[in-house]
């Protein structure tokens, strides 16, 4: 009994652990309906480089840094069956999952790696 009781906890605490599995993992039409509706939102980097972002339900993204830190962009964006893709100028494309990480905060993730935190 007290092993199915820890194998249970201790699964429930491994699926906790690897983003996008949890719960808070946002479907891409969720996605567009917090994000992609032309509100300015921030982005942070894991280096803490904040960025006032807005993405136009044109498909449009556009970039600003907040502060001293961080290049102006701009770009696109479009739904896939996971999450969201973003193609800036000049670069390929590139996507990405988001799950809510807490109260107005969401993790951008490629793979395991959180690439951004948005805040509202």
């Amino acid at each position: 009994m007290r092993a199915t009781i820890a194998g249970i906890a201790a699964g429930a605490l491994a699926t906790a652990a690897v983003p996008g599995l949890a719960a808070g993992r946002l479907a891409p039409n969720e996605i567009q309906a917090t994000f992609f509706n032309g509100q300015p939102f921030t982005s942070s980097t894991p280096s803490n480089i904040k960025f006032k972002m807005v993405f136009t339900p044109d498909g449009k993204v556009l970039r600003q840094p907040v502060g001293n830190a961080g290049l102006k962009g701009e770009g696109t964006w479009k739904l896939d069956k996971d999450g969201f893709c973003t193609t800036w100028k000049g670069s390929k494309p590139n996507c990405f999952i988001v799950s809510a990480t807490g109260e107005n905060k969401w993790a951008v993730m490629k793979g395991p790696t959180t690439m951004a935190v948005w805040s509202k």
